[in-house]
């Protein structure tokens, strides 16, 4: 959260510099398979015990909460290129764990597509019985994680020239990712219909999208086209690439997408029109044959292997152990919550500005009671104070408390 915070702040560089001193990327990808190996195979068991019934879920919500934050950290640094090459060997479980994400991604119904974190209430993770409530968040985010995963692996793509000659293999004939980057562009997972209205996923929810901008390229968009060009015009990836008649009959599919609009947008998709071109009426060279030994990732397959059989176990011992705490133990750890996950910190990654709660116009003056609402002017503080007074009082309470503790 920290490195999340410095990096928004334009500290980076510094946070880079750390990052690659202390030889911190292979952890973190360590980190973030292990908890999605966590959220694939303890937390469903958690969900299925009849006799758990947890005093507050929260401890299990920043379980699922530390991978959004990983992949966050990680989008925000893999722009760099010792970064990059800092993650050595671990870049392969990367590799295989953004292709993951992307299959899923791929595979999302339109139905799914409308899940937004509206739909779910705060209030519902204090609850005892809001493990279903918890499921419907993890699902929210899981989409999110698979898009800061496209990010991740557009960002690889951008450093294919320094890459292990296993990651570009990992990446183009195992995996087959230029196949599943069109398969992105086909159906577009972050875009849906509804009621009529082009909605299209951008910071975190869905907005309606006026006429008028329905050929405006997003973020992610841009994303997909750059790995493309990345791995299909780069000569080292041509080599390897095979371009048998099914991965060629796919990638001609992007023809159809390559207006003129679109290129407008991003010029370099030029180049990509040309390759394209010249692949659909040429035969190109099969793929060299020099690499007779290859790396794999291990990470994952060390974790899966060693617990294999245990995962119910597991579960009930941290079930017994770090899920079912008691009232006390609750309060120390809401105190370590309240200091990591203070409301200036939160305020400082949100990418709003705060709003008045009466007029909705930009704020810059806050309850000093509950730090919770925000205002204009005084006038509108006073408008709402009989609304506000019952939360306020109820959160001022919340505070003392903890400060107590």
């Amino acid at each position: 959260m920290h490195g999340i915070l410095s990096a928004s702040a334009g500290q980076e560089q510094l946070l880079t510099e750390l990052l690659v001193t202390h030889a911190k990327m292979p952890v973190l990808i360590g980190e973030l398979i292990s908890v999605e190996i966590w959220k694939h195979k303890i937390f469903p068991v958690l969900c299925r015990l009849q006799d758990f019934k947890p005093r507050s879920t929260f401890p299990i919500y920043v379980v699922l909460h530390h991978e959004a934050s990983i992949i966050n950290l990680l989008e925000t640094v893999f722009f760099y290129k010792e970064i990059c090459e800092s993650a050595e060997d671990s870049i392969l479980d990367l590799i295989d764990y953004c292709h993951r994400k992307l299959t899923l991604l791929a595979a999302r119904s339109t139905k799914a597509q409308a899940v937004t974190s509206a739909e779910l209430r705060a209030e519902h993770l204090a609850s005892p019985s809001s493990m279903q409530e918890l499921q419907k968040q993890a699902e929210m985010m899981e989409f999110e994680i698979s898009l800061k995963a496209l990010s991740v692996l557009r960002f690889i793509t951008d450093q294919v020239d320094s890459l292990p000659l296993s990651a570009l293999t990992r990446m183009l004939n195992t995996h087959n990712l230029p196949c599943l980057l069109v398969e992105l562009v086909e159906h577009c997972p972050w875009s849906c219909w509804e009621a009529g209205k082009l909605k299209k996923f951008e910071n975190g929810t869905w907005h309606v999208v006026p006429p008028e901008d329905q050929v405006k390229m997003t973020k992610l968009d841009g994303q997909v086209w750059l790995a493309l060009l990345n791995l299909l015009l780069s000569p080292e990836c041509q080599h390897k690439y095979r371009f048998d008649g099914f991965n060629k009959s796919q990638l001609l599919k992007l023809r159809a997408f390559l207006t003129d609009v679109l290129i407008d947008q991003l010029p370099n998709l030029v180049e990509m029109q040309r390759f394209l071109s010249y692949l659909a009426v040429t035969e190109p060279a099969p793929p060299k044959k020099d690499l007779i030994l290859e790396q794999v990732p291990v990470i994952r397959d060390h974790i899966l292997k060693k617990n294999s059989g245990k995962w119910e176990a597991i579960a009930k011992h941290q079930v017994k152990h770090a899920f079912s705490l008691t009232e006390e133990e609750l309060k120390l750890q809401a105190r370590r919550w309240a200091q990591t996950y203070s409301l200036d910190m939160m305020e400082a990654l949100a990418p709003d500005k705060p709003r008045c709660r009466v007029c909705g116009v930009e704020a810059a003056k806050r309850c000093s009671r509950c730090r919770n609402e925000w205002y204009c002017t005084r006038a509108c503080q006073v408008q709402h104070w009989q609304k506000h007074k019952p939360a306020c009082n109820l959160m001022a309470e919340v505070s003392r408390s903890v400060d107590d503790l």
